[in-house]
Protein backbone atom coordinates (compact mmCIF):
# COMPACT_ATOMS: atom_id res chain seq x y z
CA UNK A 1 0.00 0.00 0.00
CA UNK A 2 2.95 2.46 0.74
CA UNK A 3 4.60 1.69 -2.65
CA UNK A 4 1.26 2.57 -4.60
CA UNK A 5 1.03 5.92 -2.73
CA UNK A 6 4.56 6.34 -3.21
CA UNK A 7 4.66 5.88 -7.44
CA UNK A 8 1.24 8.25 -7.25
CA UNK A 9 3.38 11.01 -5.84
CA UNK A 10 5.83 10.23 -8.22
CA UNK A 11 4.05 10.24 -11.46
CA UNK A 12 1.77 12.97 -9.88
CA UNK A 13 4.62 15.35 -9.22
CA UNK A 14 6.20 14.37 -12.97
CA UNK A 15 2.84 15.71 -14.46
CA UNK A 16 2.59 18.75 -12.79
CA UNK A 17 6.27 19.59 -13.55
CA UNK A 18 5.32 18.17 -17.59
CA UNK A 19 2.20 21.32 -17.70
CA UNK A 20 4.15 23.62 -15.98
CA UNK A 21 6.80 23.46 -17.99
CA UNK A 22 4.35 23.32 -21.37
CA UNK A 23 2.32 26.70 -19.73
CA UNK A 24 5.87 27.88 -19.54
CA UNK A 25 6.56 27.24 -23.54
CA UNK A 26 3.45 28.63 -24.24
CA UNK A 27 4.18 31.64 -22.62
CA UNK A 28 7.47 32.60 -23.94
CA UNK A 29 6.32 31.43 -27.88
CA UNK A 30 4.80 34.25 -28.65
CA UNK A 31 7.96 36.43 -27.76
CA UNK A 32 9.93 34.01 -29.86
CA UNK A 33 7.54 34.72 -32.82
CA UNK A 34 7.92 38.47 -32.41
CA UNK A 35 11.70 37.92 -32.22
CA UNK A 36 12.00 36.03 -35.56
CA UNK A 37 9.42 38.22 -37.16
CA UNK A 38 11.93 41.05 -36.50
CA UNK A 39 14.87 38.94 -37.28
CA UNK A 40 13.47 38.52 -40.63
CA UNK A 41 12.52 41.56 -41.30
CA UNK A 42 15.85 43.50 -40.47
CA UNK A 43 17.11 40.61 -42.76
CA UNK A 44 15.04 42.15 -45.48
CA UNK A 45 16.17 45.25 -44.79
CA UNK A 46 20.18 44.81 -45.09
CA UNK A 47 19.29 42.27 -48.52
CA UNK A 48 17.25 45.22 -49.79
CA UNK A 49 19.74 47.64 -49.19
CA UNK A 50 22.61 45.75 -50.21
CA UNK A 51 20.71 45.05 -53.38
CA UNK A 52 20.12 49.08 -53.66
CA UNK A 53 23.69 49.49 -53.25
CA UNK A 54 24.35 47.21 -56.26
CA UNK A 55 21.41 49.07 -58.65
CA UNK A 56 23.14 52.39 -57.90
CA UNK A 57 26.39 51.22 -58.71
CA UNK A 58 25.39 49.12 -61.49
CA UNK A 59 23.56 52.19 -62.84
CA UNK A 60 26.39 54.62 -62.30
CA UNK A 61 28.37 52.22 -64.55
CA UNK A 62 25.74 51.67 -66.80
CA UNK A 63 25.83 55.90 -67.06
CA UNK A 64 29.15 55.90 -67.33
CA UNK A 65 29.34 53.15 -70.40
CA UNK A 66 26.01 54.92 -71.85
CA UNK A 67 27.68 58.56 -71.88
CA UNK A 68 31.08 57.31 -73.20
CA UNK A 69 28.91 55.54 -76.07
CA UNK A 70 27.05 58.69 -76.92
CA UNK A 71 30.35 60.64 -76.94
CA UNK A 72 32.12 58.19 -79.56
CA UNK A 73 28.77 58.33 -81.47
CA UNK A 74 28.35 62.21 -81.51
CA UNK A 75 32.53 62.37 -82.69
CA UNK A 76 31.24 59.59 -85.38
CA UNK A 77 28.29 61.85 -86.12
CA UNK A 78 29.95 64.80 -86.62
CA UNK A 79 33.75 64.16 -86.95
CA UNK A 80 35.98 66.88 -85.88
CA UNK A 81 33.40 69.27 -85.67
CA UNK A 82 35.52 71.66 -83.78
CA UNK A 83 38.17 71.91 -86.95
CA UNK A 84 35.81 71.98 -89.37
CA UNK A 85 32.28 72.93 -88.08
CA UNK A 86 29.68 72.83 -90.25
CA UNK A 87 31.70 72.09 -93.54
CA UNK A 88 30.70 68.89 -95.33
CA UNK A 89 31.36 69.26 -99.02
CA UNK A 90 29.41 66.09 -101.01
CA UNK A 91 31.09 67.51 -104.17
CA UNK A 92 35.37 68.32 -103.82
CA UNK A 93 38.00 66.20 -102.14
CA UNK A 94 38.97 69.46 -101.01
CA UNK A 95 36.00 71.07 -98.32
CA UNK A 96 37.31 74.42 -98.43
CA UNK A 97 37.77 74.88 -102.17
CA UNK A 98 36.90 78.41 -103.27
CA UNK A 99 37.09 79.80 -99.66
CA UNK A 100 38.70 83.08 -99.49
CA UNK A 101 40.58 82.03 -96.34
CA UNK A 102 41.18 78.24 -93.77
CA UNK A 103 41.78 78.77 -90.28
CA UNK A 104 44.81 76.90 -89.44
CA UNK A 105 45.57 75.97 -85.52
CA UNK A 106 49.53 76.73 -84.45
CA UNK A 107 49.33 73.16 -83.93
CA UNK A 108 47.14 70.03 -83.70
CA UNK A 109 47.83 66.79 -82.50
CA UNK A 110 46.53 64.01 -84.10
CA UNK A 111 45.79 60.58 -82.58
CA UNK A 112 46.54 57.98 -84.81
CA UNK A 113 46.74 54.74 -82.13
CA UNK A 114 43.62 53.18 -84.07
CA UNK A 115 45.24 53.14 -87.09
CA UNK A 116 44.51 49.89 -90.00
CA UNK A 117 46.78 48.99 -92.80
CA UNK A 118 44.39 49.93 -95.94
CA UNK A 119 44.69 46.98 -97.77
CA UNK A 120 46.04 43.26 -97.36
CA UNK A 121 49.50 43.01 -95.38
CA UNK A 122 51.27 40.53 -97.10
CA UNK A 123 54.20 40.12 -100.39
CA UNK A 124 52.05 42.97 -103.05
CA UNK A 125 51.95 45.27 -100.21
CA UNK A 126 54.22 47.87 -101.44
CA UNK A 127 54.38 51.57 -102.34
CA UNK A 128 54.58 51.72 -106.49
CA UNK A 129 54.98 55.94 -106.10
CA UNK A 130 55.04 58.45 -103.31
CA UNK A 131 54.14 61.97 -102.30
CA UNK A 132 55.66 64.67 -104.43
CA UNK A 133 55.93 66.47 -107.75
CA UNK A 134 55.67 63.50 -110.63
CA UNK A 135 56.12 64.86 -114.18
CA UNK A 136 53.98 68.06 -114.31
CA UNK A 137 51.91 67.91 -111.62
CA UNK A 138 51.93 67.31 -107.96
CA UNK A 139 51.08 63.59 -106.36
CA UNK A 140 49.29 64.42 -103.16
CA UNK A 141 49.39 60.84 -102.03
CA UNK A 142 51.12 57.09 -102.15
CA UNK A 143 50.35 54.70 -104.34
CA UNK A 144 49.90 51.00 -102.97
CA UNK A 145 49.84 48.10 -105.05
CA UNK A 146 46.65 45.82 -105.31
CA UNK A 147 45.04 43.87 -107.03
CA UNK A 148 41.47 44.40 -108.74
CA UNK A 149 39.33 43.24 -106.62
CA UNK A 150 41.34 43.33 -103.45
CA UNK A 151 39.25 44.76 -100.15
CA UNK A 152 40.20 48.68 -99.35
CA UNK A 153 39.41 49.28 -95.63
CA UNK A 154 38.94 52.49 -93.55
CA UNK A 155 41.72 53.32 -91.63
CA UNK A 156 40.16 54.85 -88.74
CA UNK A 157 36.80 55.10 -87.40
CA UNK A 158 34.82 57.89 -89.23
CA UNK A 159 32.11 59.40 -91.64
CA UNK A 160 31.80 59.04 -95.37
CA UNK A 161 32.23 62.85 -97.08
CA UNK A 162 32.46 61.71 -100.66
CA UNK A 163 31.66 58.83 -103.11
CA UNK A 164 32.04 60.10 -106.59
CA UNK A 165 33.80 59.22 -109.75
CA UNK A 166 36.38 61.68 -111.43
CA UNK A 167 37.37 59.88 -115.18
CA UNK A 168 40.63 62.18 -115.55
CA UNK A 169 41.72 61.73 -111.78
CA UNK A 170 40.74 59.41 -108.72
CA UNK A 171 38.25 57.57 -110.80
CA UNK A 172 35.80 55.98 -108.01
CA UNK A 173 36.96 57.45 -104.99
CA UNK A 174 35.75 57.58 -101.25
CA UNK A 175 36.57 60.70 -98.76
CA UNK A 176 36.05 59.45 -95.13
CA UNK A 177 36.55 62.32 -92.28
CA UNK A 178 37.82 61.10 -88.76
CA UNK A 179 37.54 62.10 -85.57
CA UNK A 180 41.01 62.41 -84.95
CA UNK A 181 40.61 65.46 -87.43
CA UNK A 182 42.33 63.72 -91.00
CA UNK A 183 40.42 62.95 -93.77
CA UNK A 184 41.27 59.88 -95.81
CA UNK A 185 41.44 59.53 -99.27
CA UNK A 186 40.97 56.18 -101.18
CA UNK A 187 41.16 56.30 -105.19
CA UNK A 188 40.97 54.25 -108.78
CA UNK A 189 38.55 51.74 -107.04
CA UNK A 190 36.91 49.15 -108.90
CA UNK A 191 34.01 49.19 -106.71
CA UNK A 192 32.23 50.80 -103.84
CA UNK A 193 30.60 49.68 -100.47
CA UNK A 194 29.88 52.56 -98.83
CA UNK A 195 27.55 55.73 -100.00
CA UNK A 196 27.92 59.26 -98.09
CA UNK A 197 26.97 59.82 -94.20
CA UNK A 198 27.73 56.08 -93.54
CA UNK A 199 29.35 55.32 -89.91
CA UNK A 200 32.82 53.05 -90.51
CA UNK A 201 35.44 52.27 -88.41
CA UNK A 202 39.01 51.33 -88.41
CA UNK A 203 39.08 47.98 -90.55
CA UNK A 204 35.89 47.49 -91.84
CA UNK A 205 35.46 47.34 -95.78
CA UNK A 206 34.89 50.56 -98.01
CA UNK A 207 35.51 49.43 -101.45
CA UNK A 208 37.53 46.89 -103.70
CA UNK A 209 41.25 47.77 -105.30
CA UNK A 210 40.89 48.74 -108.83
CA UNK A 211 41.90 51.10 -112.03
CA UNK A 212 39.94 53.39 -112.69
CA UNK A 213 40.51 57.18 -113.60
CA UNK A 214 43.79 58.23 -114.36
CA UNK A 215 45.70 54.93 -113.88
CA UNK A 216 48.58 52.64 -115.35
CA UNK A 217 47.78 49.76 -113.43
CA UNK A 218 45.67 48.64 -110.97
CA UNK A 219 46.89 50.30 -107.13
CA UNK A 220 45.03 51.66 -104.36
CA UNK A 221 45.94 55.73 -104.59
CA UNK A 222 45.96 56.80 -100.84
CA UNK A 223 45.74 59.97 -98.84
CA UNK A 224 45.57 61.98 -95.91
CA UNK A 225 44.60 65.38 -95.90
CA UNK A 226 44.17 68.18 -92.84
CA UNK A 227 41.44 70.43 -93.14
CA UNK A 228 41.94 70.41 -96.87
CA UNK A 229 45.35 70.64 -96.67
CA UNK A 230 47.56 67.47 -98.24
CA UNK A 231 49.85 65.68 -96.33
CA UNK A 232 52.60 63.23 -96.85
CA UNK A 233 50.95 59.74 -95.42
CA UNK A 234 54.59 58.55 -95.01
CA UNK A 235 55.15 61.68 -92.22
CA UNK A 236 52.79 59.79 -89.84
CA UNK A 237 52.52 56.01 -91.52
CA UNK A 238 55.35 53.36 -91.50
CA UNK A 239 54.36 51.81 -94.59
CA UNK A 240 56.92 49.25 -94.57
CA UNK A 241 55.57 47.77 -91.19
CA UNK A 242 51.50 48.85 -91.48
CA UNK A 243 51.59 51.01 -88.35
CA UNK A 244 52.09 54.55 -87.31
CA UNK A 245 55.00 56.40 -85.90
CA UNK A 246 53.79 57.77 -83.42
CA UNK A 247 50.54 57.05 -81.34
CA UNK A 248 49.69 60.76 -81.05
CA UNK A 249 51.26 63.15 -84.04
CA UNK A 250 51.48 66.94 -83.87
CA UNK A 251 51.47 68.92 -86.82
CA UNK A 252 52.83 72.13 -86.64
CA UNK A 253 51.59 75.61 -89.14
CA UNK A 254 55.06 76.41 -90.88
CA UNK A 255 55.68 80.26 -90.27
CA UNK A 256 58.08 81.49 -93.42
CA UNK A 257 59.57 84.67 -92.91
CA UNK A 258 57.66 85.39 -89.73
CA UNK A 259 54.51 84.66 -91.43
CA UNK A 260 52.38 81.93 -90.90
CA UNK A 261 52.34 80.06 -94.60
CA UNK A 262 48.67 77.97 -93.64
CA UNK A 263 50.91 74.64 -94.67
CA UNK A 264 51.77 72.11 -92.48
CA UNK A 265 54.22 69.63 -92.02
CA UNK A 266 55.86 67.56 -89.40
CA UNK A 267 59.29 67.11 -91.11
CA UNK A 268 62.41 68.91 -89.24
CA UNK A 269 63.76 70.24 -92.65
CA UNK A 270 60.65 72.24 -93.37
CA UNK A 271 60.22 71.32 -96.96
CA UNK A 272 57.26 72.83 -98.83
CA UNK A 273 55.44 73.28 -101.88
CA UNK A 274 54.10 76.20 -103.77
CA UNK A 275 51.26 75.86 -106.48
CA UNK A 276 52.46 78.82 -109.25
CA UNK A 277 49.73 81.19 -109.42
CA UNK A 278 49.27 84.12 -112.53
CA UNK A 279 51.83 86.76 -111.93
CA UNK A 280 54.16 84.45 -109.88
CA UNK A 281 58.19 84.31 -111.00
CA UNK A 282 61.36 81.90 -109.42
CA UNK A 283 62.21 85.41 -108.07
CA UNK A 284 59.08 86.35 -106.24
CA UNK A 285 58.60 82.66 -104.77
CA UNK A 286 62.13 82.53 -103.64
CA UNK A 287 61.64 85.85 -101.81
CA UNK A 288 57.98 84.40 -100.57
CA UNK A 289 59.73 81.51 -98.94
CA UNK A 290 63.06 82.84 -98.13
CA UNK A 291 65.20 80.93 -100.47
CA UNK A 292 66.97 81.73 -103.37
CA UNK A 293 66.34 81.19 -107.21
CA UNK A 294 69.12 78.47 -107.38
CA UNK A 295 67.99 76.25 -104.69
CA UNK A 296 64.96 76.59 -106.59
CA UNK A 297 66.28 75.32 -109.69
CA UNK A 298 67.97 72.68 -107.59
CA UNK A 299 65.35 71.35 -106.28
CA UNK A 300 63.01 71.13 -108.75
CA UNK A 301 65.13 70.40 -111.74
CA UNK A 302 64.74 73.75 -112.84
CA UNK A 303 66.97 77.06 -114.82
CA UNK A 304 66.38 80.06 -114.25
CA UNK A 305 64.79 81.05 -117.53
CA UNK A 306 62.12 78.41 -116.93
CA UNK A 307 58.83 79.06 -118.03
CA UNK A 308 56.34 78.53 -114.80
CA UNK A 309 52.52 76.87 -115.93
CA UNK A 310 49.90 78.00 -113.65
CA UNK A 311 48.95 75.20 -111.30
CA UNK A 312 52.61 74.13 -111.10
CA UNK A 313 53.85 72.85 -107.98
CA UNK A 314 57.29 73.84 -107.01
CA UNK A 315 59.60 72.72 -104.11
CA UNK A 316 60.78 75.12 -101.59
CA UNK A 317 62.88 74.87 -98.81
CA UNK A 318 62.24 77.56 -96.06
CA UNK A 319 65.41 79.23 -94.70
CA UNK A 320 67.82 78.07 -97.47
CA UNK A 321 69.43 81.04 -97.92
CA UNK A 322 70.75 81.30 -94.35
CA UNK A 323 73.46 79.35 -93.26
CA UNK A 324 74.71 77.86 -90.22
CA UNK A 325 77.90 77.91 -88.81
CA UNK A 326 79.51 74.87 -87.38
CA UNK A 327 82.78 75.28 -85.73
CA UNK A 328 85.22 72.24 -85.63
CA UNK A 329 88.39 72.19 -84.21
CA UNK A 330 91.61 70.04 -85.18
CA UNK A 331 94.95 69.57 -83.88
CA UNK A 332 98.02 70.50 -85.50
CA UNK A 333 101.07 68.87 -84.54
CA UNK A 334 104.55 70.59 -85.10
CA UNK A 335 107.81 69.04 -83.45
CA UNK A 336 106.51 68.94 -79.80
CA UNK A 337 103.96 71.77 -79.85
CA UNK A 338 100.66 70.51 -80.63
CA UNK A 339 97.99 73.10 -81.27
CA UNK A 340 94.24 73.66 -81.71
CA UNK A 341 92.94 75.59 -84.78
CA UNK A 342 89.71 76.35 -85.28
CA UNK A 343 88.03 76.20 -88.78
CA UNK A 344 84.91 77.68 -89.27
CA UNK A 345 82.85 75.87 -91.96
CA UNK A 346 79.49 77.20 -93.87
CA UNK A 347 76.81 74.99 -93.69
CA UNK A 348 73.94 75.24 -96.06
CA UNK A 349 70.33 74.74 -94.76
CA UNK A 350 70.27 71.08 -96.41
CA UNK A 351 73.38 70.40 -94.34
CA UNK A 352 71.62 71.75 -91.14
CA UNK A 353 68.54 70.03 -91.55
CA UNK A 354 69.75 66.49 -92.05
CA UNK A 355 71.60 66.93 -88.94
CA UNK A 356 68.49 68.02 -87.25
CA UNK A 357 66.40 65.15 -88.92
CA UNK A 358 68.80 62.62 -87.70
CA UNK A 359 68.94 63.86 -83.93
CA UNK A 360 64.81 64.45 -84.08
CA UNK A 361 64.73 60.46 -85.81
CA UNK A 362 67.04 59.57 -82.81
CA UNK A 363 64.94 61.18 -79.92
CA UNK A 364 62.05 60.00 -81.46
CA UNK A 365 63.23 56.16 -81.44
CA UNK A 366 64.23 56.72 -77.65
CA UNK A 367 60.95 58.27 -76.19
CA UNK A 368 58.74 56.84 -79.37
CA UNK A 369 56.55 53.12 -78.91
CA UNK A 370 57.45 51.01 -81.58
CA UNK A 371 54.98 48.54 -83.13
CA UNK A 372 55.42 45.05 -85.18
CA UNK A 373 53.01 43.34 -87.40
CA UNK A 374 52.54 39.64 -86.69
CA UNK A 375 54.03 37.64 -89.65
CA UNK A 376 54.25 33.71 -89.86
CA UNK A 377 56.38 31.77 -87.41
CA UNK A 378 55.93 34.60 -85.12
CA UNK A 379 55.97 33.99 -81.27
CA UNK A 380 56.17 36.22 -78.32
CA UNK A 381 59.82 35.02 -76.93
CA UNK A 382 60.89 35.87 -80.78
CA UNK A 383 59.34 38.90 -80.89
CA UNK A 384 60.33 40.02 -77.54
CA UNK A 385 64.18 38.93 -78.17
CA UNK A 386 63.91 40.98 -81.52
CA UNK A 387 62.97 44.32 -79.42
CA UNK A 388 65.05 43.83 -76.34
CA UNK A 389 62.67 43.18 -74.07
CA UNK A 390 60.36 40.58 -71.79
CA UNK A 391 57.62 38.62 -72.69
CA UNK A 392 55.98 39.84 -69.49
CA UNK A 393 56.61 43.19 -70.83
CA UNK A 394 54.64 42.27 -74.28
CA UNK A 395 51.82 41.08 -72.56
CA UNK A 396 51.84 44.28 -70.11
CA UNK A 397 51.49 46.78 -73.56
CA UNK A 398 49.46 44.80 -75.17
CA UNK A 399 46.65 43.27 -72.71
CA UNK A 400 47.46 39.68 -73.43
CA UNK A 401 48.45 36.93 -71.90
CA UNK A 402 51.80 34.54 -72.48
CA UNK A 403 49.32 31.66 -74.03
CA UNK A 404 47.42 34.19 -76.25
CA UNK A 405 47.38 32.98 -80.26
CA UNK A 406 48.96 35.65 -82.13
CA UNK A 407 47.00 36.67 -85.32
CA UNK A 408 48.82 37.32 -88.68
CA UNK A 409 48.87 40.64 -89.42
CA UNK A 410 48.33 41.67 -85.65
CA UNK A 411 50.14 45.06 -84.60
CA UNK A 412 52.02 44.77 -81.08
CA UNK A 413 53.63 46.93 -79.15
CA UNK A 414 56.83 46.81 -78.30
CA UNK A 415 58.42 49.29 -76.54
Amino acid sequence: MKIQALLFICCTTILVSAVEVKAQKDKDAPTQVVHIKKLDKRVSELMADRVGIRKNMELKELATFDEKAMEERESLMFPAEELYGSNWENQWVDPFRGTAKVNFPDSFAIDCSSFVYPIAMDSMARITSKYGPRRRRMHRGIDLKVLVGDTIRAAFDGKVRIKNFERRGYGNYVVIRHPNGLETVYGHLSKILVTPNDIVHAGDPIALGGNTGRSTGSHLHFETRFLGQAINPAEIIDFENGVPHQDTYVFHNVKINGRRSNIYTSSSDRLVYHRVKSGDTLGKIARMYGTTVNELCRLNGLKGTTVLRIGQSIRCSAGAATSTKVEKTKPVASANVTKTVKTTVAADAAAVASISQNKNTASRQEGTPHYHRVKSGDTLGAIAAKYGTTVSKLCELNGITKTTVLKLGRSLRCS
